[in-house]
């Protein structure tokens, strides 16, 4: 989690995934392979305007998609139903990917921003890490296993 100056709290991180970026790409987009690493259902139309909602443990991410340029970045906007469960509306941060390919692979850059205070971003960090983990466990072929994922835990 980074601060910059103009004090906008963002979480970012990196990491190499052993998939092309086509491959990557398909478990960002494609409903079926992306409750494969988050979630229990998805509804995603990843289009400028589509849909952005993915069913996590009781709470539902929700926004719509920003920009989709396959397979080199996404972005999207992010939020929680029901409301009140967080201070993230619907839609109210943006969620920001990269793909790259390095060698084989793929290198991931994640930023996502416009949390109101740290403390909302650290919950956030610490799932992203782990389910951006999960991803990568995936795209490369393998199974993540049953997602055990507890916040706080």
């Amino acid at each position: 989690m980074k601060t910059h100056e103009e004090q906008e709290v963002v979480v970012e991180r990196e990491l190499t995934i052993d998939a092309r970026p086509e491959t990557v790409w398909e478990f960002l987009v494609d409903p079926e392979l992306a409750v494969r690493w988050m979630g229990t259902s998805a509804e995603l139309d990843p289009r400028p305007g589509g849909a952005y909602r993915v069913k996590v443990r009781d709470y539902t991410a929700c926004g719509e998609f920003v920009e989709v340029d396959p397979p080199r970045r996404l972005v999207w906007t992010w939020g929680w139903e029901p409301e009140g469960m967080s201070p993230l509306a619907p839609g109210s941060t943006t969620v920001e990917v990269e793909l790259e390919p390095e060698g084989s692979g793929t290198r991931l850059r994640f930023r996502h921003h416009g949390f109101a205070n740290a403390a909302e971003a650290g919950r956030h960090e610490e799932g992203w890490a782990h389910y951006l983990d999960r991803l990568a466990v995936v795209a490369k072929g393998d199974d993540p296993g049953a997602d055990t994922w507890r916040p706080g835990a």
